[in-house]
């Protein structure tokens, strides 16, 4: 009989996937209302901010993220992207005003 304490069991890779899940949804969720840095999200969710930084990155390759501005961070003093998921505060690409003049 398999144990669910084995660290590769069905079972412990099924809580693990449930909880990466469980964590993205919260920061997108977080982000669609807020602007903020990765610090400031792990404090405010929990979610740890070495996690936060992994789902920047998948988030932004499929455009669901967007890096706002670049300011000092509220809670750190160092030069960090704010952060959001919502649409309506995305920068404004000017890649087609190349081809305006």
């Amino acid at each position: 009989m398999e144990s669910n304490n084995q660290p590769n069991s069905p079972n412990k890779r099924q809580r693990q996937d449930k909880n990466k899940t469980n964590q993205l949804k919260t920061i997108f969720n977080y982000l669609q209302s807020h602007v903020a840095t990765n610090t400031m999200v792990s404090e405010a969710t929990g979610v740890p901010q070495k996690n936060i930084c992994r789902f920047k990155r998948d988030l932004e390759q499929i455009g669901l993220l967007a890096e706002v501005k670049k300011d000092y961070c509220e809670i750190t003093n160092h030069l960090a992207w704010y952060l959001t998921t919502n649409p309506k505060h995305f920068p404004q690409s000017n890649q087609l005003s190349l081809f305006d003049r």
